[in-house]
């Protein structure tokens, strides 16, 4: 692939291209607007993340009333005085996450809290009274009762808590009221003593009282039901004349009869400062669930209202899998749990428990399977049809398999329904209530009913019987074990995703069809597996998944006799080839095409044109009279067969490889883009104008290449290749362009794949990006992403760029020369392989970690530097090494590797000032910076511009140009500031150029100047090293020093050193 190979290519982002062999340095192929600077992106995958551009949601915490807790009496932790929500099972995560609404509203109605967080005091006459909470099972109702709890409590409430079980036939009645008239007689006996000796009754009530008994109740002892109401709504009554009750009763779909008349007396028959809140699940109220009728007259009391608890959100759902899950995580893994869960918190975290297996964890399964014991085996057959059908299903097609006559279908049908097990849509389809409940009823199916049931919508799909996609035939063939009819319908299904622009789709169905080729006993007539898996690479590479691609490509080539045909081996290593240049790997694209040329040499037409193309591409620039030779022989093939889109591609890459083109190579990729959308060929125009935004990125013009890269997003969402190379590389480069104009929340913003499903490479390759910036820039540290990331270094180079980068350019700002060293290194034996040795980025790296040792020197002992004097020199000489490689390539040295030479004189200078290494001249050194200023102005990144007057103001300041000095630091301070640049600030603070008053402590004032000689001489410097450092001479740092002793009151400046620390001067 030829086109732009200025420094842009490694010094910060890379695009798609091929690879060199390992050990060829004179091939770079997918050496992008790349590596660019040290500049790069934010933090997080995607997964990875919480954006820190932004506020994190709040998430409420658990108040300080419940670190003071005791065991209640079933052995659950309750308030020392007020909590009795004894048996409230907690979450794995303490925090009360997306449900702040539902909250607000139960407190802000009940008179807890008013609207807006104030705290409530007695209920009034105006506030409800009573609050029914539904939800589905595991969806959050006891997190959010246990912190409304909290809120009450907060509030100088009493809480008193009963339950309802699920006891099948045998419940007690009047259960949670037991239970609340035992915890009154813990807490206030007084108060309940008083009560019974006025209610008798109420003491058959008492938990230790409600054990089997050889006692019969005579009439008299019996429960009498309106004594009983009387007696719990005095109790209640006296609880709250010391302060605010606040009754809760969980589970109330489980509640016996005499406990819902109870409740349904204390709706009806207010008790003054008494809020009654009942929670149930609505997915359990069937329709003859004896509470639905009794919830639906409950609400039209006065006084009454509803919270429904409804799913969580995405977001929430992500914040509560990070709660639970801290590791670093891909995107793919988030959005199988957020897609999975349905935004149901115990789902949540079973799934999140499981570690991702692919199937639903047992404990969940069991509780899930529950649902299907209530119903009738007719009901269960019909369920378990459902489950093997897939996400949702038509009643035809139900139909067609079912052995049920219609009006038994359609009775099981609405079974299910009513007990909230289906649903059914307008559209005459239905689907599991929970995508998790159809997995464990699948997952429950025998392996011969399994395959017996997707043989039967197999058959009803083939024949014709019911209507149906291609898809839908391929998966139950190949689970009915079907192979042939599995594959054929695999490869249409596939084809049909590729016409609607679903290359990701397309890719799995035709990776399907090769395995069972592949596992198939027979060979299956009529379907060449040697074509399928070329078009399998094709729409894997506009998926995004280029390294999948060469997999399949390898191995179908592994199956070819020696003595096979010429035709198909040509053809596989042409696919092989193109797809090599669009990813990091050792292996040479180059020695691939050249072979495929070779093969088809005497061929058809079409494929040696595109042989040719490809071998073209695979010489690039670093061939370019080889390269265009090839090209044209392969234009000539395409213009005289007819061949357009490959006519169109082969203009793009000429108009790279012309030698004479100058300014006019830009012109010929957008004439190439037009020509491609005349014809509708979508593919060649991302390209084409993926080369014209480089070629302006490479030129410095940046806002041109904005436009540009965003053109080639905009335009690959048309035909659903978001994720192929050229759209995916161009919104990375995109977020570096803007990341050098300095709007970095764009930048992050852009890289967020969030709720996306990109390839595996590009979200980590954005994520390296993201930490660049937040690390490199902005100075925060995400050392748990910075390790995950070293996972992915060795499938992308440019990942192990930026991310690297983030790790030295951390040392650096730690003043750790060393780890920053380390990183560096890391980073070649990463890089080196998979590109070349002397790759541009390594001139960038290179120099910021002899920046990196520049800024410990001044703090380092005389040994130290002597031993830092050799990583140094390495590393200046790394640098050379790659401006002595690319001399010989004008168009690759861009004002982006200008500015990058000049940065490394600057730093190498700065060095050997700071530790005293044949120092440079004054005039040497702020010559050398003012250089670097230039060129960074020239190139209009304003990170570096900004870093480059930090270091010119301190060498100003040192060498007596006060005012150059503070004009520098006031233009970094403003940079910094916009772009929340820490390490800039920290960097302009500790030389002395921000603002600040003498320092006085404990009486002492020194002078800027005489605390900068004293932090030196702390440092065992001599008075002639800190003259040669400051540019002074050594009598005058003599006269300083004796000052500071005489201000220190020291003897001597070993003494003066120790007081300095010891009263925080330095």
């Amino acid at each position: 692939m030829s086109g732009p190979t200025s420094v842009t290519e490694s010094l910060l982002t890379v695009p798609p291209r091929g690879r060199p062999r390992r050990g060829a340095p004179h091939v770079h192929h997918r050496q992008l607007p790349g590596c660019r600077d040290p500049l790069p992106p934010g933090e997080g995958p995607p997964g990875l993340r919480d954006p820190p551009l932004g506020p994190v949601p709040h998430r409420r915490r658990r108040r300080d009333q419940q670190a003071e807790v005791t065991r209640g009496a079933i052995g659950t932790e309750v308030s020392e005085r007020h909590d009795t929500m004894s048996s409230v099972p907690a979450l794995r995560t303490t925090d009360l996450i997306g449900r702040d609404a539902e909250l607000e509203q139960l407190s802000s109605q009940l008179g807890i809290r008013a609207s807006g967080g104030q705290r409530g005091g007695r209920p009034t006459e105006q506030a409800v009274r009573a609050m029914l909470v539904a939800g589905d099972a595991g969806v959050g109702k006891t997190r959010v009762l246990m912190a409304l709890r909290d809120a009450a409590i907060e509030a100088e409430w009493q809480v008193v808590a009963g339950h309802c079980l699920d006891l099948a036939d045998s419940s007690l009645p009047y259960l949670p009221f037991s239970e609340i008239l035992g915890r009154v007689m813990a807490d206030e006996p007084a108060i309940a003593a008083r009560v019974l000796e006025q209610h008798p009754t109420l003491a058959r009530l008492q938990p230790g009282r409600r054990i089997r008994s050889s006692e019969t109740a005579s009439g008299d002892q019996a429960l009498d039901r309106g004594n009983v109401y009387d007696a719990f709504g005095d109790l209640l009554a006296a609880v709250a004349e010391q302060a605010p009750v606040l009754v809760v009763v969980e589970d109330a779909h489980w509640a016996d009869e005499s406990t819902r008349d109870m409740l349904s007396y204390l709706f009806s028959r207010p008790v003054p400062g008494v809020s009654l809140v009942v929670s149930y699940r609505s997915d359990d109220l069937h329709r003859r669930h004896p509470l639905r009728r009794q919830a639906a007259e409950w609400m039209r009391l006065r006084g009454v209202d509803r919270l429904q608890v409804e799913p969580l959100h995405d977001d929430d759902v992500r914040l509560l899998v990070r709660a639970l899950h801290p590791a670093t995580m891909s995107e793919a893994e988030y959005v199988s749990i957020v897609d999975r869960a349905e935004g149901n918190p115990f789902f949540i975290e079973e799934l999140v428990g499981a570690a991702w297996s692919g199937q639903v964890p047992g404990e969940l399964a069991d509780v899930l399977l529950v649902h299907l014991d209530r119903l009738d085996e007719t009901t269960r057959t019909v369920t378990r049809l459902v489950s093997v059908a897939g996400r949702q299903v038509g009643h035809a097609l139900l139909a067609a398999v079912s052995d049920l006559g219609s009006a038994e279908l359609e009775a099981a049908l609405r079974n299910a329904v009513e007990a909230h097990v289906l649903v059914a849509s307008r559209g005459g389809t239905y689907a599991f209530r929970h995508a998790l409940l159809g997995e464990a009823v699948y997952d429950d199916l025998l392996p011969g009913e399994r395959i017996r049931l997707h043989a039967a919508f197999a058959s009803a799909l083939g024949e014709g019987r019911a209507v149906g996609t291609a898809a839908e035939l391929a998966q139950h063939a190949r689970r009915a074990d079907d192979r042939p009819v599995a594959i054929r319908a695999s490869i249409e299904a596939g084809e049909e995703a590729l016409a609607v622009g679903g290359p990701s789709e397309a890719a799995t169905h035709f990776l399907d069809a090769l395995e069972l080729i592949d596992t198939s006993r027979t060979p299956v007539p009529d379907v060449d597996a040697h074509a399928l898996a070329r078009r399998c690479a094709e729409a894997l590479v506009a998926a995004g998944r280029v390294p999948k691609a060469v997999k399949v490509l390898r191995a179908r080539l592994a199956t070819l006799p020696l003595d096979g045909s010429a035709l198909d081996r040509g053809q596989l290593l042409t696919a092989l080839a193109s797809a090599l240049m669009l990813t990091d790997t050792t292996d040479s694209p180059h020695e691939a095409a050249a072979e495929a040329v070779a093969l088809l040499r005497d061929g058809p037409p079409k494929l040696l044109a595109r042989a040719l193309f490809v071998h073209a591409e695979s010489l690039g620039n670093w061939h370019a009279d080889e390269a265009r030779a090839a090209a044209l022989e392969a234009l000539d093939l395409a213009e005289r067969n007819d061949l357009t889109s490959l006519a169109v591609e082969l203009h793009t890459t000429l108009a790279g490889l012309d030698p004479d083109a100058g300014d006019d190579a830009g012109a010929g990729w957008r004439a190439a883009a037009e020509r491609a959308r005349a014809a509708g060929l979508i593919e060649p125009e991302l390209r084409a104008l993926y080369f014209l935004g480089r070629l302006h990125h490479d030129r410095g013009d940046l806002d041109a290449g904005v436009a540009v890269y965003r053109e080639v997003i905009e335009r690959s969402e048309i035909g659903g290749l978001t994720w192929s190379p050229y759209p995916a590389e161009s919104r990375l480069l995109l977020a570096v362009a803007l990341t050098h104009q300095g709007r970095l929340d764009e930048a992050w913003q852009l890289l967020d794949v969030t709720g996306q499903d990109p390839p595996m490479v590009y979200e980590w390759l954005y994520f390296a990006h993201q930490m660049l910036v937040i690390i490199g820039i902005r100075g925060d540290t995400h050392s748990k992403g910075l390790e995950r990331l070293r996972e992915h270094w060795g499938a992308d180079g440019l990942t192990a760029i930026s991310a690297g980068s983030a790790e030295l350019m951390r040392a650096a700002a730690a003043a750790d020369p060393e780890a920053a060293l380390a990183a560096y290194d890391d980073v070649l034996a990463s890089v080196v392989p998979l590109w070349h040795e002397w790759f541009q980025a390594r001139l960038r790296l290179a120099t910021l970690v002899v920046g990196a040792f520049a800024g410990a020197a001044a703090h380092q002992s005389a040994e130290e530097r002597d031993v830092a004097a050799a990583s140094v020199e390495r590393l200046v000489g790394d640098g050379g090494r790659v401006m002595d490689f690319y001399a010989r390539y004008e168009a690759s040295r861009g004002p982006e590797y200008v500015m990058w030479t000049a940065r490394r004189t600057a730093e190498h200078l700065r060095w050997r000032w700071l530790a005293q290494d044949d120092p440079p001249s004054s005039d040497e050194l702020v010559g050398a910076w003012r250089a670097a200023e230039e060129t960074a102005v020239a190139y209009g990144s304003v990170p570096e511009i900004a870093q480059v007057r930090v270091r010119l103001a301190g060498v100003l300041r040192a060498t007596g140009d006060a005012a150059g000095a503070r004009e520098a630091a006031d233009l970094a301070r403003e940079v910094a500031h916009a772009i929340g640049a820490k390490p800039l600030l920290a960097e302009l603070t500790a030389q002395g150029s921000a603002p600040a008053p003498v320092t006085a402590t404990g009486g002492v004032s020194l002078t800027p100047r005489e605390s900068e000689i004293l932090a030196l001489v702390a440092e065992g410097r001599s008075n002639g090293e800190i003259g040669k450092q400051l540019f002074i001479s050594t009598k005058t740092v003599s006269v300083h020093v004796s000052n500071i002793l005489a201000k220190l009151d020291a003897a001597s400046r070993t003494e003066a050193a120790a007081v300095a620390r010891r009263r925080g001067l330095i």
